[in-house]
Formats: structure tokens, C-alpha cells, sequence
């Protein structure tokens, strides 16, 4: 099969296309025809070096995709050849074929096409299991949102407003703060000559905030909290290194938490996908929520890909045509 994989540590152009043996279904897994391919940032950090696959995965990039089932494994009971899904991977999938547990696809929403819903499960798994089951966001609080415009952002934007909260976001341009706004977003604070800690405390601080910045962004979102509020962690585009007075978090009684999907058991992330079958696919099927689509990119123009997510200037979601369809 065609693959892209890293050649070695370093910029977009070290992604090359290559030929690799196709994957075969293990125990409880499925092997998918990969239509689309989603694109995400800890390909980028995988490419640079600097975030290693688990042992048992491949070493090609690419988080999701969606596709058709061309084979199951033993112990599959679900999921049939022929069916069309979207799957959340270990890794692989910047490649025609790959294999996933059975237990991490999920259907494809009526009414949405495969590109679509190859943006869904890397977003969506991360999304629902940071902002709801660790964050527990609530109706009526305030829900502070870092990089709003990315795939990550705009997800947690639609979902925030669609559970009732006060969604407050960040962004680096008037262009993507209004597209922050018209998704749902109250307030979209352009970071460029804007101080969000200022704008949060205005309306009593924020309740929880989804970062992915890190780095200098840390005390403020420690300074930006309302009291008992809660700040969730998931990236560190500007590093994981700070430092940091504990004091005012004791004092105002926050909880600092955060997590990575990747590293997490087979187990824990099927029982996301259960969840996000139950309480979100629902609203999919219903056209209440979707991607926000900026890009697509053919599986040979995986570094053109790399390099438009890294200059940010997308909005939402960047996809690579792994069909050609």
C-alpha cells in the first residue's frame, strides 16, 4: 500500500511518500480502507521528534480517518466488511490501509460525508473526555476556550454552547474571532491586543478553561480562574515549563488537571467512544454540531498539509484525500 511516513525527525518535507506491507486485523481489531485522513497536531510533534508512538503502534502518523472495513479480526462482533466508519488510531493513518480496535470506530452520521467524518474521533474523543467527563463543564458556567479556531477549538465552542455554557474564546486574528463568534462563542478575545485574563475577570472569572498553549499562559489562566474553577490541560504549543506561585490556587480552591489521548489503555478510550455514541452522535445525526472544515490535501501533499497547520492560519479542520475520490 501507499503510506507517508517520517524519514527522519524535522520539518514538513521530511514526510515522504513509501510503500508498506498492508496491515493485517488482530485480535479485536478491523483493517479500513482509508478514505480520508485527519490532520492534527501531535502528527506535527511526531514528525519533529518529540512525541514517540506507543510501542504496539505504528510509526506512520495520522490519528484518525474514516473508511470502509475490508477486514475484521477474531473477537469482532460489531462491525462487518463492508461497513463505513470513522476511527480513532493508535497511528497510520497517512496510508491507504490501517488497523484499529473495533471498539475505537463509531458510524459515519447520516447526512455527513466521509471527509467530514474523518475530522471527528481525535477531536471529539479529546474534546468530550477533557471538557466534560474531567473538566465536568456544566450549563451556566463560563468556559474559557484557548485556540478557537483550531479543529480542537471549534469543537469545544459548539459543544460548550450546545450543553448551555458561556463560551469565551481566544484567537489570533479578527477573521477567526468572528468565525469563533458565528460558531457560537459569546465573546472571542483577538490575543494580539487583548488581555483575556481582563475580559474573564469582568464576568467573574472563568469556571474552566481548555488550554493547549502552556507556557506563559499558565499563571494567567491560574489568575483568570473564578474561584473552585477548573483548568484542563491538554497541549503546550509554547511549552510545559513555568513557573508557578501555587499559592493563589490554594486560594481560590482550583483544580489543575490535564490529559493526553494517545497514551491511554485500549479500554479508556473505547469507553469514550461509548459515550460519545450515547450523548453525541445524536446531536451529529441531528446537523446540531459538525466540523468546521478549512482544508484538504492529497496523501502525496502531506507536507503541504503540515505546513498549513503549522503557519495557523487555518480554521477547523485540514484532511488529506487518501482515495483520491
Amino acid at each position: 500500500m501507499r503510506a507517508v511516513e517520517i524519514t527522519q525527525a524535522g520539518g514538513p518535507e521530511v514526510l515522504q511518500i513509501c510503500e508498506r506491507p498492508m496491515p493485517e486485523a488482530g485480535h479485536s481489531d478491523v483493517v479500513m480502507k482509508v478514505a480520508y485522513a485527519g490532520v492534527n497536531r501531535p502528527d506535527a510533534l511526531q514528525r519533529a521528534g518529540s512525541y514517540a508512538p506507543p510501542p504496539t503502534a505504528s510509526d506512520l502518523p495520522g490519528l484518525e480517518a474514516s473508511g470502509e472495513i475490508v477486514a475484521v479480526g477474531a473477537g469482532v462482533t460489531d462491525w462487518a466488511v463492508g461497513d463505513q466508519v470513522c476511527a480513532l488510531l493508535p497511528g497510520g493513518g497517512y496510508a491507504e490501509y490501517v488497523a484499529t480496535p473495533a471498539a475505537h470506530c463509531l458510524p459515519i452520521p447520516k447526512s455527513m460525508s466521509l471527509k467530514e467524518a474523518a475530522c471527528l474521533p481525535e477531536t471529539y474523543f479529546t474534546v468530550f473526555s477533557n471538557v466534560f467527563q474531567r473538566g465536568d463543564l456544566q450549563a451556566g458556567e463560563v468556559f474559557l476556550v484557548h485556540g478557537g479556531s483550531s479543529g480542537i477549538g471549534t469543537t469545544a465552542i459548539q459543544l460548550g454552547k450546545l450543553f448551555g455554557a458561556r463560551v469565551f474564546t481566544t484567537a489570533g486574528s479578527d477573521e477567526k474571532c468572528a468565525a469563533c463568534v458565528k460558531l457560537g462563542a459569546e465573546r472571542a478575545i483577538n490575543y494580539r491586543y487583548e488581555d483575556f485574563v481582563e475580559v474573564l475577570k469582568a464576568e467573574g472569572g472563568a469556571d474552566l478553561i481548555l488550554d493547549m498553549v502552556g507556557g506563559e499562559y499558565l499563571p494567567r489562566n491560574v489568575k483568570t480562574l473564578a474561584n473552585d474553577g477548573r483548568l484542563v490541560q491538554i497541549a503546550f504549543l509554547q511549552g510545559p515549563k513555568i513557573e508557578l506561585n501555587f499559592a493563589l490556587m490554594m486560594m481560590k480552591r482550583l483544580t489543575i488537571t490535564g490529559s493526553t489521548l494517545r497514551p491511554q489503555s485500549d479500554l479508556a478510550k473505547a469507553r469514550i467512544a461509548d459515550a460519545l455514541r450515547e450523548q453525541i452522535w445524536p446531536l451529529l445525526e441531528a446537523g446540531r454540531l459538525g466540523p468546521v472544515m478549512d482544508s484538504e490535501f492529497a496523501l502525496a501533499n502531506a507536507a503541504d498539509a503540515h505546513t498549513r497547520m503549522e503557519g495557523s492560519g487555518h480554521i477547523g479542520k485540514i484532511v488529506l484525500n487518501v482515495s483520491g475520490g
